[in-house]
């Protein structure tokens, strides 16, 4: 009996040990919930139960995170560290994190991520949100790895907007063959480059709206065309309506149906220009390439005037040359004479010089 007792006191004991809540945190058993919001920490608190689901640390001023912080932790699904500064991520931070369906690391200042900062073995993630995430531009190449080297495959939403992008590096979504929405909006992306897309073969939504883009070139036009089964969101970009625009209006024209916003595109410069719709540019076709061809054409026109002229001229000095080539003749003949007159005195003053009998004789024939 004696025994028996102990034990349930041990299980007790246990119990409130597993059930536990760590210190500044609120914890719902029933909701399978922690939340330790705005309490100044300074790292991931420990003893969080392991019942919990729905994990939430915001607003803190957690600097780095490794793969100790969520160790035992099997049960997250969604895991919120939004607004904690966060700086570091090392790698295999959410490796132990087997049933992590969202991750939320918006609001924070990652400047250095590691390679396998983002591993998660089960390929169990779907949502993960970088919004106002990246220290830098350049934290993009840290991101850009740690993507490559992460589990991402069933990755369905990365939202990546709020982060001043300039450019994203060739293939950074390669390995993530089952996105589905891709959120790029309010960054500085200037343009879309070859390979910028690849392996998005799933994606059903893309947002680029607020950047930087001026118009789409030839292969930024084919990787939009890469994407068939994508919505386009292109709005509130500074468009700049010159011919250069031509081939994406007519693009446009032709994919109103994948362009949501198709209608409310409009030309930010020139001022002429402005608040023009980018549909309507469409109609300036025609235009640009007579002006283009004009200007080819009268190219062309000056090349063949100049080449008569230069053909008479060259006809007027050979004309000149044949009326003239009898004293021309004369003239080559009087220069050959007195070259040969003056080559003859040189060459008897150089003998005169090293023979000192010669020049005896020709002091005496002077005397």
């Amino acid at each position: 009996m004696l025994r028996l007792t102990s034990r349930l006191v041990f299980c007790a004991l246990l119990g409130s040990i597993y059930a536990s809540c760590p210190p500044r945190c609120e914890c719902s058993e029933a909701a399978q919930t922690v939340k330790c919001v705005s309490k100044d920490l300074r790292s991931i608190p420990t003893g969080i139960p392991g019942y919990t689901r729905n994990l939430f640390i915001t607003g803190n001023q957690i600097s780095r995170i490794g793969p100790e912080s969520f160790r035992g932790l099997d049960n997250v699904t969604n895991l919120s560290l939004s607004n904690n500064r966060i700086s570091e991520v090392e790698s295999h931070t959410f490796s132990g994190l087997q049933c992590l369906r969202s991750l939320d690391l918006s609001n924070n200042q990652l400047a250095v991520i590691h390679p396998e900062a983002f591993s998660i073995l089960s390929q169990s993630l779907r949502e993960f949100n970088l919004s106002r995430a990246l220290y830098n531009y350049s934290s993009v190449i840290d991101l850009a790895t740690s993507l490559h080297w992460s589990s991402m495959g069933n990755l369905q939403v990365l939202d990546l907007s709020d982060n001043s992008l300039i450019y994203l590096p060739p293939r950074i979504f390669s390995h993530m063959s089952g996105m589905r929405r891709l959120q790029l909006s309010n960054n500085s992306l200037v343009a879309i480059r070859n390979l910028t897309l690849s392996g998005l073969d799933s994606l059903e939504e893309l947002d680029l709206t607020l950047n930087a883009l001026k118009t789409f070139t030839d292969e930024g036009l084919h990787e939009l065309d890469s994407l068939p089964r994508a919505s386009l969101l292109l709005g509130e970009n500074p468009f700049t309506c010159t011919c250069g625009i031509e081939p994406f209006a007519q693009w446009l024209n032709r994919s109103q149906d994948r362009v949501r916003d198709a209608e409310d595109l409009v030309c930010a410069f020139p001022p002429s220009m402005g608040n023009t719709s980018i549909l309507a540019v469409g109609t300036l076709t025609l235009e640009c390439h007579q002006r283009d061809t004009g200007a080819h054409l009268a190219l062309q026109t000056s090349y063949v005037f100049l080449g008569i002229v230069l053909g008479f001229i060259g006809l007027i000095f050979l004309l000149v040359l044949y009326l003239n080539r009898k004293g021309i003749k004369k003239r080559v003949y009087d220069m050959r004479d007195a070259c040969r007159e003056v080559w003859e005195g040189y060459h008897y003053r150089f003998e005169i010089d090293s023979d000192p009998r010669l020049s005896q004789v020709s002091t005496s024939a002077d005397a």
